[in-house]
């Protein structure tokens, strides 16, 4: 028996006030999605364990048969995987966002914006990453053009350094609040934040 799985993620929204406080979905014309709601047999279902991060990645894993608790190392393999960068088995990745900050302050108390690079398109990503690649590329970093905001960084030979990197924090998670608190830190993820800095610099030139 063939299955189709459609994963709406994300797609319920929030209201919107110029919508008299409906999402976009509750105002849409769709009878097709109709169609289906009124016929199908509805329930739900928990993707992810409790113990575990709620996010696409983790659920999308669980839904598709696989045991993220076992397998589920973060969402920067996937990413990896998805474009294709070639890993060693020491290797580390890096999921890398470009965001949106605000302007004027000093780089700890800029505001996250925009997790998704004001929508970026993946053509002029992929000019944004050349100049990264091209200020911090070495034998030990490279970086890695994705799709529109989502890339990647492979820091090669870096694998027994994750633990000590600490808790890494996703942009879409602190939208409206200062990046501080939420920065890289401690010794093994100093170059990290160097290259944040550093790359905040050159996009804004």
């Amino acid at each position: 028996m063939k299955h189709l799985i459609l994963l709406y993620d994300g797609m319920a929204d929030t209201p919107v006030p110029a919508l008299g406080g409906k999402t976009p979905m509750q105002v849409a014309k769709k009878p097709i999605f109709d169609a289906l709601g009124r016929d199908s047999e509805i329930g739900m279902v928990r993707t992810i364990a409790k113990r575990l991060k709620p996010g696409s990645d983790v659920a999308n894993l669980s839904v598709l048969g696989y045991d993220p608790a076992r397998c589920y190392t973060g969402r920067s393999p996937l990413e990896a995987a998805s474009i294709g960068v070639p890993m060693g088995e020491n290797d580390l990745t890096l999921r890398c966002n470009l965001v949106t900050l605000s302007g004027h302050e000093p780089f700890e108390s800029k505001i996250m914006l925009d997790y998704a690079g004001g929508e970026i398109t993946t053509e002029e990503a992929k000019g944004v990453i050349s100049a990264i690649e091209k200020a911090f590329g070495s034998g030990e970093y490279t970086y890695y053009a994705g799709v529109q905001y989502r890339h990647c960084l492979l820091w090669h030979g870096a694998k027994e350094k994750l633990p000590a990197l600490g808790d890494l924090t996703p942009p879409h998670d602190i939208i409206g609040r200062a990046i501080g608190e939420f920065l890289p830190k401690g010794e093994a993820a100093a170059p990290l934040l160097s290259m944040m800095k550093e790359s905040y610099s050159i996009v804004s030139a």
